[in-house]
């Protein structure tokens, strides 16, 4: 073979390799092209079928200490599938919790569920009877009675202690009379004030008078007297009570009953 026939032979091979380099990349990207959208077409199928049809519904709570008591009152929804969940359900089982206000629920493409729970704040607690038997419960703002849970504990200086209520026994979402709700109201008042005046008072006795009005008995902490005040309950009368007490205790230390009513100060002795 001529040295021009050699140098011909493997001018055409190295043509015949860059023709074929060209088109084996062009292979491979489509192959991973493929890859690519096959992959793509699985997570679309992923989403948009199996986890909201077939996956259990991922539910999140916020706004509420008991997080696991909620999840476990929603037992027979979070089992289902997204798609399946009954939201209107799952607000009317929440809903149907006396300490719980409100319930707002969102579903969130594909597997989630958000739930806000507004909590009722209790204001004062009282004692009613259950099964045969005197338990504490809550009352909010609005004078809805519910129990008491963990977060707030009698004595603490801001949940007093309100005795003489016309409740002897509870039901889910019982609300007081509408003249004792306006208590509830003053006493909610009270306690958004910087100082705590119901750390000074052991507890607060409502007592029924004739014709649909009621008056006030406020027992004062580590003192066996008491005052009598009309139904107003205000930072004034706290006030009021507090000087009268420095002053009587000081001067008069027999004094049984403070009388607050009727714009004067009296007392009584043993």
């Amino acid at each position: 073979m001529t040295d021009a026939s050699a140098a011909y032979l493997r001018q055409k091979s190295e043509n015949a390799k860059k023709t074929e380099n060209p088109d084996k990349r062009m292979a491979i990207i489509k192959i991973v092209v493929i890859i690519l959208c096959l992959v793509l077409a699985f997570e679309v199928i992923l989403y948009l079928f199996i986890v909201p049809c077939l996956a259990p519904v991922k539910i999140v709570f916020t706004g509420t200490r008991d997080v696991n008591g909620m999840s476990r009152m929603l037992d027979s929804e979070r089992r289902k599938p997204w798609i399946r969940f009954d939201s209107a359900q799952a607000v009317s089982i929440l809903s149907s919790v006396p300490s719980i206000k409100e319930v707002t629920l969102e579903k969130r493409f594909p597997d989630h569920v958000f739930v806000r729970i507004k909590e009722r704040i209790p204001v004062a607690m009282t004692f009613v009877m259950v099964d045969n038997r005197t338990i504490p419960v809550q009352i909010d703002e609005n004078g809805v009675l519910f129990p008491v849970t963990s977060s707030y504990l009698l004595g603490d200086g801001l949940i007093p202690l309100v005795t003489g209520l016309p409740v002897e026994r509870i039901k889910n979402g019982m609300r007081l009379p509408a003249k004792y709700c306006e208590l509830m109201a003053q006493v909610s008042k009270i306690q958004k004030l910087p100082q705590r005046y119901f750390a000074a008072i052991s507890e607060i006795h409502v007592v029924p008078k004739d014709y649909g009005n009621y008056e006030l008995i406020l027992y004062p902490v580590h003192s066996k007297l008491r005052v009598l005040t009309d139904r107003t309950l205000n930072e004034s009368t706290l006030r009021q009570m507090l000087v009268v007490l420095d002053v009587v205790n000081s001067v008069e230390p027999n004094v049984t009953e403070i009388d607050l009513r009727y714009g004067s100060v009296s007392y009584k002795t043993r």
